[in-house]
């Protein structure tokens, strides 16, 4: 069986043919997968577990019957959803996955991440990233009221908007000094990643050897993923219309 791979969907109420494109692909190519892998930015913003949104508990219940047929499904944090927890991922049949993870692929080790951390060079990013995944911020984000979160979430999305229309192209990217420092620690040479939004096939060298860095593409007017069965990791992508 094979297992499949995807990132940056940006699931949100105001998008709802990628919401039907993510249903159509559970029933369709991702149909008695082994396993899927969601690497992040799976919702274009989450607010919490609690979030009573009919758009959660929707995708909640789609990924849970999902689940139930077979499939073991994994959701990682990205950097628009940080804040989903283990009760979302319990209510989808899912497990929640470390970023980095290293799991077997392709009969091969492959280190999984969403790809942000990889963007070293963007250092407003990084300062943010780190306020947004330390425990005792997200603990008092979550118990103010949800509609204050939800401005909240609003206010941060126009900030990095503005902020990102001002950053030069490369800075956005990742930082290739940090990935093969990434790579070299995992002993790796394959990884997996989003978060770019530029998909793409990256062959390097590592240690004197090939090595290769997969880029997942965000979903829009196309979807993306990767199938990956017991000889290799194919990269896909179709129109969502």
């Amino acid at each position: 069986m094979a297992t499949y791979l995807i990132s940056d969907l940006h699931l949100d109420e105001s998008r709802p043919d990628t919401t039907r494109a993510f249903f159509d692909f559970l029933k369709g190519p991702a149909a008695g997968a082994e396993a899927l892998y969601i690497l992040g930015d799976f919702f274009e913003v989450w607010i919490g577990d609690d979030d009573d949104a009919p758009l959660a508990a929707e995708v909640a219940q789609q990924l849970q019957e999902y689940a139930a047929a077979g499939t073991k499904v994994f959701l990682m944090h990205g950097n628009r959803d940080f804040l989903l927890g283990e009760a979302f991922a319990r209510r989808c049949g899912a497990a929640l996955l470390a970023d980095p993870s290293l799991v077997e692929l392709a009969g091969q080790p492959v280190l999984l991440m969403h790809g942000d951390s990889l963007c070293t060079l963007d250092q407003e990013y990084m300062a943010f990233r780190e306020q947004a995944r330390n425990p005792q911020w997200q603990q008092a984000l979550l118990a103010k009221p949800l509609q204050e979160r939800r401005q909240i979430a609003a206010q941060i999305r126009a900030v990095s908007k503005s902020m990102n229309s001002r950053k030069a192209e490369d800075i956005m990217d990742v930082t290739p000094e940090e990935v093969v420092r990434v790579m070299q620690e995992h002993q790796v040479h394959t990884l997996i990643h989003g978060h770019t939004h530029r998909p793409a096939r990256h062959r390097l060298e590592l240690d004197g050897e090939p090595a290769e860095r997969i880029v997942l593409g965000d979903w829009g007017d196309l979807a993306w993923c990767i199938r990956a069965d017991k000889d290799s990791l194919e990269l896909i992508h179709w129109p969502t219309a």
